[in-house]
């Protein structure tokens, strides 16, 4: 059975990138009593450890804790906010949505754009651009400008609910994987480990792997299995080469995205250890995107040996997100029976 109510807080919660306090904080109280010891980095990363019987060797698993969010830019005449983007959105997906601009205190807004009463016929042909949408508070502009300035973040407004396998939510990319590394925690304090085990909650991913390009240096793992979700294009009009995973076939185990041609050896690892333990999985090749698995592999000193666990999930990037509970549930089994048997990783080529 998966803790809902706790999943349900960390997608609810606000964690722009380069403003995750809030997520980090609730991260803290709920790992702080599983733990050998924990800090946050200068960019804000949050590193905790849980010691193994062999110091020699780290595995570390990033799992990045901001979300795709926008950044207040200016406040026109009439009150209407202007904001660029911080990550990628699919602009079609923002119209009429509520955001919350997180100022002085929360402020409520709606994502307006011309009316298509008033659309020229070329102007309802071509794709919306991030550019023409505004926010709407329902305010004069005196009234915004006491809660709300220039600089301030703003999140998308959405509540986690539960539809028949599935989870459905905002910021199911990454805080789906953010549940699964707590709940990894829980389950491993009470374990013996073979090596020094470090859970990286990652700051500034959707604005290009950030925090796991910081935080690479100064852990240097050997090993590192990365956690994100991956696309589920398992949906009407999809071509077989374009679905890369399937809702409800189990775990992702990542061969290769965008940034990053994950060692062989681990890919090797993670598919000997679902075989072994019986866990449902299926390969992710993601063409296009990344995820931290590039920062730690490559700004390790040396590199690393790196591949990821992926959550398969639809509508990546827009205003909601979802994911199979199953999925999730054989990911955190993965994930901890490969942080148990790390000492018969086979190094061999």
């Amino acid at each position: 059975m998966l803790d809902i109510e706790l999943l349900k807080r960390i997608c609810e919660c606000p964690g722009a990138p380069g403003f995750e306090n809030k997520i980090r904080n609730l991260v803290i109280e709920e790992i702080k009593n599983y733990v050998d010891e924990y800090r946050i980095d200068a960019l804000g990363n949050l590193i905790a450890i849980i010691k193994g019987k062999d110091a020699s060797k780290k595995l570390a698993c990033p799992a990045h804790i901001d979300e795709i969010s926008f950044i207040v830019t200016h406040i026109d005449e009439d009150g209407f906010v202007r904001f660029h983007t911080l990550g990628g959105f699919d602009p079609k997906t923002l119209t009429a949505q509520r955001v919350i601009i997180h100022g002085k205190k929360d402020i409520i807004g709606v994502m307006g754009s011309k009316p298509i009463h008033v659309m020229t016929p070329e102007e309802r042909n071509k794709a919306p651009q991030i550019k023409e949408y505004f926010i709407d508070t329902g305010m004069k502009k005196e009234k915004v400008c006491q809660y709300i300035e220039i600089g301030d973040p703003i999140t998308r407004e959405r509540e986690l609910i539960q539809m028949g396998d599935c989870i459905n939510s905002k910021s199911i990319d990454n805080r789906i994987s953010v549940f699964i590394l707590i709940e990894a925690l829980k389950k491993l304090k009470s374990q013996s480990i073979p090596y020094d085990f470090y859970a990286l909650f990652t700051v500034q991913e959707e604005v290009g792997l950030r925090g796991a390009t910081a935080v690479a240096s100064s852990v240097n793992p050997d090993f590192v299995i990365n956690l994100d979700t991956t696309l589920a294009f398992d949906l009407p009009g999809a071509s077989g080469q374009e679905v890369c995973t399937k809702l409800g076939n189990g775990t992702a185990i990542k061969v290769l995205d965008g940034m990053t041609i994950c060692d062989q050896r681990m890919v090797r690892y993670l598919k000997t250890m679902a075989q072994t333990h019986k866990i449902p999985y299926q390969m992710e090749i993601l063409p296009a995107g990344g995820t931290d698995t590039a920062g730690l592999q490559r700004y390790s000193k040396g590199g690393s040996i790196a591949g990821g666990i992926s959550i398969p999930t639809r509508y990546l990037h827009q205003v909601i997100e979802m994911c199979d509970k199953n999925d999730v549930a054989h990911s955190i089994e993965l994930l901890v029976e490969s942080i148990k048997g790390m000492s018969d990783f086979d190094m061999n080529w």
